[in-house]
């Protein structure tokens, strides 16, 4: 397919030429929390170390995040990244060297409609995210906006890749492909929207989860049914040709990537339930411990 430049014979003759084992392994980092610091970025080390570890060994590095790439791409800017990241929950890749969506995965018609009717009973309005073109997201929500909710869009309102439709009546329609249906609110709320979503609209996936910064607080994502950050890491690890993947989190919805990867690691800040059941705990996310840790394995001096 166009576009997946990592199989391209230039990207597998740079493989070849790192320690085979070392190649063969896809690591994959949760981005809040985990790889980015206490500010919501990246530390100048993170990016260094990262840096050389896909430059000096050519290790297979990513990220899978529930992000949009609209925050997503502004964030990894300075990172020489050649594999897609895994964004939206799972629901796209996005490849960072073309500024596209790549492989997404749709919620038809009928479950966005199923869904918002779960919504309506609680009072409540989601987003619906909408990819239009090769790389613009758009969010639509109707009805006021809660104070958490002004305060989401405001900080994104601007963002390059990222259009708000607010108040809009015909939110559940759209011509282009619907990706995710998102809301934040107490955790409490989202939690009952989730079990009566699981009970009643088979055709979806959900997560729901805590803000690792208030845990009064969550979010909650919907997809079409399947879609993961680990079924969406599995595809990549096949396309790859990665033999062993190695994952780091630290919230509630990295626990299931964490169980399908080979080797899976908690910075010292996860939920306890993340660390666990983690294969190992390292330092926190504001002492670089990700990048230092596959610096590590790859043999990297610092």
């Amino acid at each position: 397919m166009e576009g997946e430049w990592w199989k391209s014979p230039t990207f597998a003759s740079e493989m070849e030429m790192s320690d085979n084992n070392q190649a063969r392994t896809l690591y994959v980092s949760d981005l809040d929390g985990t790889l980015l610091g206490d500010d919501s970025r990246l530390s100048r080390g993170t990016i260094d170390m990262l840096n050389r570890i896909i430059e000096e060994r050519g290790g297979l590095f990513t990220v899978a995040t529930a992000r949009t790439p609209a925050t997503v791409v502004p964030l990894m800017q300075e990172v020489h990244a050649r594999l897609p990241f895994i964004v939206i929950g799972g629901s796209a890749m996005w490849n960072p060297v073309t500024g596209n969506f790549e492989h997404t995965h749709g919620i038809d018609d009928p479950t966005v409609n199923a869904v918002a009717d779960v919504f309506d009973g609680y009072g409540i309005h989601p987003f619906i995210y909408r990819r239009h073109g090769s790389g613009l997201l758009r969010a639509h929500h109707y009805g006021p906006l809660s104070a958490q909710e002004r305060q989401f869009v405001n900080e994104r309102q601007h963002l390059p890749l990222k259009r708000f439709f607010l108040d809009d009546r015909n939110y559940r329609q759209g011509d282009d492909e619907a990706l995710l249906i998102f809301s934040l609110n107490r955790f409490a709320v989202l939690e009952a929207i989730a079990n009566d979503l699981r009970a009643t609209v088979p055709t979806c996936s959900v997560m729901v989860y805590h803000d690792i910064f208030d845990e009064q607080s969550g979010y909650l994502e919907i997809f079409t049914a399947g879609t993961s950050k680990a079924a969406a890491i599995g595809d990549l690890a096949r396309q790859v040709g990665a033999q062993r993947v190695v994952v780091f989190g630290d919230n509630r919805n990295d626990i299931a990537m964490m169980q399908a990867a080979d080797h899976s690691v908690a910075v010292e800040n996860a939920f306890p339930e993340v660390k666990s059941m983690a294969s190992e705990v390292i330092g926190p996310n504001t002492a670089d411990s990700v990048a230092r840790w596959i610096l590590n394995e790859l043999g990297v001096r610092g």
